[in-house]
């Protein structure tokens, strides 16, 4: 219960002592020992009636501590640690500016996720490094750096929304690393952001987008660690209560009629998660919001994507053709480029050549069950069907 209130309550405090002007760098080593004193007394003591001032309070004497300053200073931080405090709302706005500081435009994307998850989600630089296979002084000179880069910039200054989602989306697309499910954490951040920004589509968009992906998980994977393709996954065992969820956040998002790249997403992953089986799948709705898609936002991922839409609709030499003009703009090592390429070829009854490029995505895949199930695809076509 303790663990759980002190995670909730680290991003709040960081953010008042930051708003007050405390450097990042030195606001989090406050706060790091007010939580070891209150993990050490509370469980004996009994938890405060206000334990969020209670923080603030022993936060900010230690940074009066630290800097040894004169006594009228000390005073005065006293004072300041002493204020009444704000409302829910107040506290609630206070994590976003910290949400956004940590994702600002000066830090790069590695900074900004690893920086978000150490002040905003409470997580340990131990869990971060885990979570991304680096060693833990890696990751906190990573942390450290972010947090020097960030000295000078004002808590209460103007955010940049789309950097915030796009930090939120690198989480996410990490998943479950370790003891770290990123992706939930993800998604409980988007939800904060949710709340004072429903006007903005987008928002609600990257939640359903996040919601109906994370509506397959228990799909995703067999026992064994083995990855499941999804047009084999057992679709009794997707989250039906995630799925309504997303499908509501999205139909939402669209009625504002603001449409922007993560809606066009979610609406993919909603036609996919409302199809009962592969091949009720509405493949020619799904094309046309990939159209939609590379409208707005034209990259590369995208445009491989719509390669596998264009096969299902019009064959899989018309899907071969569309890969070829994506081809170009992406390096020729890119696994996902030959994994589709496998998967189109093998439609067109080309096993032969499918073998091949399965073999070459296996080759460039970083994650070893997607590897493996690569390796076993170019194994199962290079396998004779009868025997002399």
């Amino acid at each position: 219960m303790v663990e759980h209130l002190l995670r909730d309550l680290s991003p709040q405090v960081l953010a008042v002592l930051v708003r007050r002007g405390t450097p990042f760098a030195a606001a989090e080593d406050a706060l790091q020992e007010a939580l070891l004193q209150a993990w050490s007394q509370w469980p004996d003591t009994g938890t405060p009636d206000n334990p969020r001032a209670w923080l603030i309070t022993v936060a900010s004497r230690r940074l009066v501590d630290s800097t040894r300053s004169e006594v009228s200073r000390r005073q005065r931080e006293d004072r300041v640690a002493l204020e009444p405090e704000p409302g829910p709302t107040e506290q609630s706005d206070d994590t976003l500016r910290l949400l956004f500081l940590c994702c600002h435009e000066s830090l790069s994307p590695p900074s900004a996720v690893a920086l978000t998850l150490r002040a905003v989600g409470g997580l340990t630089t131990q869990q971060i490094a885990t979570a991304f296979l680096v060693p833990e002084a890696t990751m906190a000179q990573r942390i450290s750096r972010a947090k020097k880069t960030l000295t000078g910039v004002r808590l209460d200054a103007p955010g940049d929304l789309t950097l915030v989602l796009r930090v939120l989306y690198l989480i996410f697309n990490e998943g479950h690393r370790g003891s770290v499910d990123l992706a939930a954490e993800a998604i409980r951040l988007t939800r904060m952001l949710v709340r004072p920004s429903r006007s903005e589509p987008e928002v609600l968009g990257l939640l359903a987008l996040m919601l109906l992906h994370d509506a397959r998980r228990p799909a995703r994977y067999l026992a064994n660690g083995s990855l499941v393709p999804l047009d084999q996954q057992d679709r009794s065992l997707w989250n039906t209560a995630r799925i309504e969820e997303g499908v509501l956040a999205l139909q939402t998002a669209l009625a504002a009629d603001r449409l922007g790249e993560y809606q066009a997403q979610a609406a993919i992953a909603a036609l996919h998660d409302d199809a009962a089986t592969p091949e009720e799948t509405d493949w020619p709705q799904i094309l046309s919001w990939y159209d939609e898609l590379l409208a707005i936002h034209d990259t590369p991922a995208a445009a491989l994507s719509r390669a596998v839409a264009v096969g299902e609709v019009d064959g899989p030499r018309a899907g071969l053709a569309a890969l070829s003009a994506v081809e170009p703009r992406l390096p020729s090592w890119h696994h996902r480029l030959h994994a589709v390429r496998g998967h189109l070829l093998e439609r067109a009854g080309d096993p032969a050549d499918a073998a091949t490029a399965y073999a070459q995505a296996a080759t460039g895949a970083t994650n070893f069950a997607e590897r493996d199930h690569l390796t076993r695809q170019a194994a199962r076509l290079q396998t004779p069907t009868t025997l002399p």
